[in-house]
């Protein structure tokens, strides 16, 4: 690649600047919002891909792309340019670039003094590359002692990323090593960089396979330095400042999209198996799930049908359902709505060769084209070869959604999920058909995904329009959360894995895809003892999504009473998930309403307390309940590391209050997960209830944790039918509490807005045991509040 170095100032903007480099390449630098900056690079003064499915500042992108030169959505706050010999300098309210001759920028700050103080900077010794053949691009910046990298989706090994490389190429990675697997299912070129002053985020927008060095390579010749390198398509990156990580985690998902609001019975548990439904009798294996959910007294919310309800033999072929296995599909589904439980199938964008409807499908045009005929492409799939759907073809998607409708959704089907979806078509040439502008599948392999999971979401949106859909994607990039839930895929099941899926799942959350979990007991391999399942689903219930899936290599299947002497730990871990689902849900819309990230590091609330930057087992889920999951064989007492918030902490289980900055060792018997709760929170608890039920969920209570002394802290619980969109129209329920402490008493102000009537009417308020001050509500002395 050529190192690009000589520019002229070709053009002022009101919302960017232009030099021409080399007196060839238009060099692009955007003012989108004071804190946030473009730099896009059009190679010979074009671009490889005019267009961009994963910026959405706004609302969602058209099924075509967003066209890549529009700034639609951003406020434009303009800048200030000035202009000397050597260099050209670029103000916004928060953000200076100075533009170095030859070619590099450097980044800095405002701080809250006024004060510019340095943020970033490109390596100064050839900082952007392009390969002049007009394939492969590259940037180059300084590293500086003291950064430490999050973010990249999912990545394998710790969640600090420094002196690690990285590829982006969504793989099947099927057994993958938790603690070293790369590169994994998803595309999510985006990094933060936690600087001691100031954080800031890099995102690359560019969807062909490509590479993060972040401290793996050194050169003489040449500072230290990170590197990015993509195989195609266009240097088109964004930076932004946080100042905190949080900051940066928050403002990525308002460029990419708002997580999806889904409806309250996706946070149940989730039961799935290969086993069940490769089963020659799978129907009756199914309906006998439900049975024995009762039979152990396990809640329970939905199943997801793996793709042997597709089979033909050993291999699966999408939309077909093997009457065989699953003779009578809608009483199946019946027998599973009568439970209470919703049905989600899995569906696969491939059709193998001898696909019953894959000659249809090929005369119809629905597949990627090979690059050096006019034949669908060919690639592995599923032990044979298979043509990948094309998702950028409009008659490929009216195909996909019929599919969907009439196979899934008319037999009883409540949700897709999105599988198998990584698209290994590894002819780079491979034609898309581009909605009318044919398009190289190098450049938009990630976008396949993405495109299938939203044809997903419209055939049921279109099915059900009333009800908010649920749907499940395992591959994908940036953007994604706007339409899916996800998970790290299928995982190998041993100790190491439950540890280092905590940190991916962190990674991801990161990365703004808040909404996800992991296949808990682990999917492949050998089943899990009897101790490691509990202390999985202990971790488990603790995620967004909740769900145990397996494919055991001895036929043996995951299920909360696979173990007799254990069931009653798991239904405990189960049951505290049912009876924190308020907490959960409230979580979700916040995700949805103020981008606040369900999973939490440790550190993202607790910046100023360097030991949370320490690599940890720990983490948050939401802002007030820290989880020390057990993650080493044998264990029975936890050592946790209380991040020092200046109020302290209270044992969940026990009420016992602690004090922040210190590590303490908490007692973990097989039966518990260690849990602490913020001092100032209010959890909203539910009574225990068989499956998500709004019409039967009668009682509520409000668990305060009030400060040791004086202080004031607030909060929300939100409620609604959980399953519509009446919310917008203010038919939720959105109660506001204030708690105020001193020596004497613990005061609570309670008001409420919205429409919606729940279930229960009053919400019952409880103080952690040992509390000897006197509870006062809005004003009184009492123990509860009353609905009007």
């Amino acid at each position: 690649m050529k190192t690009l170095k000589k520019w002229t100032l070709a053009g002022e903007y009101a919302d960017r600047i232009e030099l021409l480099v080399d007196e060839r390449h238009l060099f692009c630098l955007y003012v989108l919002e004071d804190n946030l900056f473009r730099v896009l690079i059009k190679r010979n003064g074009e671009l490889a891909l005019d267009r961009t499915w994963s910026i959405a500042p706004q609302a969602d992108v058209p099924w075509e792309g967003r066209d890549r030169l529009s700034v639609a959505g951003f406020s434009l706050p303009g800048y200030q340019l000035q202009q000397h010999e050597d260099r050209l300098v670029v103000t916004s309210a928060a953000l200076r670039v100075t533009l170095h001759q030859p070619l590099w920028l450097e980044w800095e700050h405002r701080n809250a003094a006024g004060e510019w103080r340095p943020l970033a900077a490109d390596r100064p010794t050839s900082a952007y590359l392009l390969n002049p053949q007009g394939d492969g691009v590259a940037h180059y910046q300084r590293r500086f002692a003291g950064e430490r990298y999050y973010g990249l989706g999912e990545k394998a090994g710790d969640l600090e990323r420094s002196g690690r490389r990285f590829e982006m190429r969504n793989l099947d990675a099927m057994g993958y090593n938790a603690a070293s697997t790369d590169p994994l299912y998803k595309h999510v070129p985006f990094t933060i960089t936690r600087g001691a002053e100031a954080s800031f985020g890099l995102f690359y927008d560019n969807l062909s396979s490509c590479w993060l060095d972040l401290g793996n390579e050194i050169d003489n010749y040449h500072l230290a330095y990170r590197r990015y390198q993509a195989e195609a398509g266009d240097l088109d990156y964004y930076l932004f400042l946080g100042p905190q990580v949080l900051d940066v985690t928050k403002a990525f998902v308002r460029l990419t999209g708002k997580t999806h609001f889904g409806p309250k019975w996706s946070l149940g548990y989730s039961g799935s198996t290969m086993h069940y439904t490769d089963a020659p009798d799978a129907q009756q294996q199914l309906q006998q799930f439900i049975a024995l959910c009762k039979q152990h007294d396990i809640p329970c919310d939905s199943f997801q049908l793996s793709s042997g309800y597709t089979s033909i033999g050993n291999k699966r072929y999408v939309f077909n359902w093997n009457y065989d296995k699953v003779p009578q599909p809608k009483l199946l589904s019946q027998a599973f709505h009568a439970a209470g439980l919703k049905l989600a199938a899995n569906i696969k964008p491939c059709l193998l060769q001898d696909h019953p409807q894959y000659r249809q499908a090929a005369e119809q045009g629905l597949f990627i084209r090979d690059s050096e005929s006019d034949q669908p492409e060919r690639s592995s799939f599923w032990d044979d070869e298979g043509s990948h759907l094309d998702f950028t073809n409009p008659a490929t998607v009216r195909w996909w959604q019929q599919g969907v409708t009439q196979q899934l959704l008319e037999m009883g089907i409540d949700s897709t999920w999105n599988d198998n979806n990584e698209y290994e078509v590894w002819d780079a040439e491979a034609r898309c058909q581009g909605f009318g502008r044919p398009i190289a599948i190098k450049h938009i392999r990630p976008v396949m995904p993405l495109l299938m999971m939203r044809a997903s979401m419209e055939a049921q949106q279109r099915f059900a329009p009333d009800l908010r859909p649920y749907l499940i994607s395992r591959s994908g990039c940036a953007g994604m959360q706007r339409y899916v839930q996800t998970w790290s895929g299928d995982n190998r099941t041993n100790w190491q894995t439950l540890r280092y899926n905590i940190r991916m799942g962190l990674g991801m959350s990161l990365s703004g895809l808040y909404n996800l979990g992991h296949d808990v007991g682990g999917f492949s391999g050998d089943k899990p003892d009897a101790e490691l399942l509990v202390r999985w689903v202990q971790n488990g219930v603790m995620h967004p999504r909740f769900t145990i899936h397996s494919w055991n290599d001895d036929a043996t299947v995951n299920e909360p009473w696979m173990y007799p002497a254990a069931t009653p730990a798991v239904r405990e871990a189960i049951n505290l998930r049912y009876r924190l689902m308020p907490y959960f849900y409230t979580l979700l819309w916040q995700a949805s309403a103020d981008d606040e990230p369900m999973l939490r590091p440790t550190f993202l609330d607790h910046e100023h307390d360097e030991r949370t930057l320490k690599e940890t087992d720990d983490f948050m889920i939401g802002r007030d309940l820290l989880v020390a999951s057990v993650v080493e064989q044998g264990q029975r007492a936890r050592s946790v590391y209380l991040p020092d918030n200046g109020e302290g902490w209270y044992c969940f289980h026990s009420g016992q209050w602690f004090s922040g900055g210190q590590t303490v060792v908490l007692d973990a018997p097989l039966e518990r997960l260690p849990l602490l709760v913020r001092a100032g929170a209010a959890l909203p608890l539910s009574s225990r209830l068989a499956h998500v039920d709004v019409a039967a969920d009668d009682r509520r209570e409000l668990q305060l944790y009030p400060f040791k002394g004086c202080g004031s802290a607030s909060g929300l619980l939100f409620e609604d039918d959980g399953e519509s969109y009446g919310w917008q129209q203010g038919n939720a329920l959105w109660l506001r509490w204030e708690m105020h402490s001193d020596n004497r008493r613990v005061m609570l102000n309670v008001t409420t807005e919205g429409q919606f009537k729940p279930a229960w009417r009053t919400l019952t308020v409880s103080l952690p045991a040992g509390e000897t001050r006197e509870l006062w509500i809005n004003g009184e002395p009492g123990e509860s509040f009353t609905l009007k």
